[in-house]
């Protein structure tokens, strides 16, 4: 079979189980097949692993590839985590370890070898972070079950820091997974985030001095995987460590997106600077009519907008967009204005976001208890497009134009 410069057609396969799995890769090193792996699951998920005579060359893909590099630098070479990300093409050192063609392909890995022969990483540290990374791709990959799979003959990446022996790789893989399942988890994603929702009872279930050490973790900000690396223990460990509280309604996991992937200028393109971000508004309010007028309001002024009319899952919303200021009506069904921004004032990232209360009673009892709860400003319903500009100028300081 002679695998030619292109990809062959996508191949199902169920029950995708370690055996499978080393099936596929025995077959893929018998034919020295130098290329892609492209693997997808049901869910829309997909993995590349790159290959060198059937051996792993990188691996990335599925949901949070830059956040799993970042763990992958934190645990192996933490000196570089915040090391500024700008790939360059060396045309002075012909020996560069970032060529001009793949300069901005696979980014993850075209960083690490330029680190490399810039002296900045060793090659042991590389390869280190490098195996971290594939066993967890290979974990995810374990996890999905269905899979279909596609081959890609090519030499994407030139550079060769490590050759990672896949079913060696696979093997150590399934033994993390394997804890997971162990664990009775299974039926949960370590890439998902945990964040407090019910913080006066979970108060009360745990000793002041673990309330203390929950709240400063669960910031919403960080996944299981990522509380693993900072907490330095095993993530069916940590998780374990949650679950009771899990169970109770007390913390739950959410999805949360990736970490933002650096953008770099394509070959031979100057550099231009990347356009200014208007600020990002979000309405909590069980009434459409509101959300629409709000929506049309902020929209028309060149804000962005973001609507949530289900209270109960206000939260895990604004922990995935991250506005810039929120609008928080205080009567809803299920929850109130008071209590969610208690919780908000909670997660070290909404500390210091504006929070404006909308209510249609307008009294000095409401004004002192959301002042007490840290609300930022009161506007009372229906408020006018002049009133909700002002109060958006006057706490992210611009200007009106």
């Amino acid at each position: 079979m002679t695998v030619g410069e292109q990809a062959l057609a996508p191949v199902a396969i169920s029950e995708f189980d370690m055996d499978k799995q080393i099936r596929l890769f025995k077959s893929l090193k018998q034919l020295q097949l130098t290329g892609q792996l492209i693997l997808n699951d049901h869910k829309d998920q997909s993995w590349t692993l790159y290959l060198y005579m059937g051996r792993i060359v990188y691996a990335t893909g599925g949901s949070h590839p830059v956040r799993r590099w970042k763990r992958g630098l934190m645990v192996h070479c933490p000196r570089l985590v915040s090391a500024p990300i700008v790939l360059q093409e060396s045309k002075s050192d012909p020996g560069s370890e970032v060529s001009k063609d793949d300069l901005t392909l696979c980014w993850e890995y075209q960083l690490l070898c330029q680190w490399v022969s810039q002296g900045k990483l060793s090659r042991e540290e590389a390869s280190k972070i490098i195996r971290s990374i594939t066993v967890e791709v290979l974990c995810d990959v374990a996890q999905a079950q269905e899979v279909t799979y596609q081959v890609k003959s090519d030499n994407t990446l030139s550079t060769k820091l490590t050759l990672i022996d896949a079913e060696q790789a696979v093997m150590e893989a399934h033994k993390v997974w394997d804890a997971w399942k162990i664990a009775r988890i299974a039926d949960r994603s370590p890439n998902s985030v945990p964040v407090i929702r019910q913080p006066q009872k979970l108060q009360e279930k745990t000793s002041q001095s673990i309330y203390q050490v929950l709240s400063r973790l669960l910031d919403g900000q960080q996944s299981l995987r990522d509380l693993s690396v900072k907490m330095k223990r095993d993530v069916s460990e940590v998780t374990c460590s949650l679950l009771p509280y899990i169970q109770l309604g007390l913390i739950e996991l959410v999805d949360v997106p990736d970490l933002p992937a650096p953008s770099f200028p394509k070959a031979n393109t100057p550099v231009s600077e990347p356009p200014t971000l208007r600020p990002l508004i979000a309405c909590i309010d069980d009434s459409p009519f509101i959300c629409q007028s709000m929506s049309k309001v902020l929209t028309q002024a060149n804000y962005r907008f973001v609507a949530v009319n289900d209270p109960l899952r206000a939260i895990a919303v604004l922990l995935a967009r991250k506005p810039d200021l929120i609008f928080l009506d205080l009567v809803m069904p299920n929850a109130n204005g008071y209590e969610i921004c208690g919780q908000l004032r909670k997660l070290s990232f909404f500390k210091e976001t504006p929070i404006v209360i909308l209510t249609g009673h307008d009294g000095i009892v409401d004004r002192v208890r959301a002042k007490l709860v840290g609300a930022s400003e009161f506007l009372s319903k229906p408020a006018d497009a002049e009133s909700v500009l002002s109060v958006i100028r006057k706490h992210l300081h611009e200007i009106a134009e």
